[in-house]
């Protein structure tokens, strides 16, 4: 296993370490907002806590620039950190609130419901497919 991480500081007060493991099953990006979530439920980043760049957050991580801007834009969706424009990257007001939502668990109760509902009816797994792949690529009839 391989891991790297870093910690942040702002005033000399810990904010926060991230550890990064790439030898996990887990993606790179998700490995990095399931730790900001902990870490604002922790009370370890609190609200208005200033947050690295992706730049610098990469660069210290040695992780592509790309993986960081996920999970920022992950965590943007789901209102647990905000941008400022040229001002930064902060942890966003309703951050405790919102990092106990997962959307992926979500997506996967209600496609889980929604494939067995089609089996259930007759639908085969390649038939499921073929039409899932339809609606991902806007190629609807």
């Amino acid at each position: 296993m391989h891991y790297q991480s870093s910690q942040y500081t702002n005033k000399e007060i810990t904010l926060m370490e991230i550890a990064i493991n790439d030898s996990d099953s887990i993606p790179l990006f998700a490995q990095l907002v399931d730790q900001v979530k902990k870490a604002v439920l922790s009370g370890e980043l609190d609200t208005g806590a200033a947050l690295p760049s992706i730049r610098q957050l990469a660069n210290d991580l040695a992780l592509n620039h790309n993986t960081v801007a996920k999970a920022y834009r992950i965590l943007e969706r789901d209102l647990v950190i905000e941008t400022k424009g040229y001002r930064g990257t902060f942890i966003h007001p309703d951050a405790m609130a919102n990092s106990t939502v997962d959307l992926n668990a979500w997506v996967i109760s209600r496609l889980t419901e929604t494939i067995k509902a089609f089996r259930e009816a007759g639908v085969t797994d390649s038939e499921i497919r073929i039409a899932f792949g339809n609606v991902m690529n806007d190629r609807i009839n």
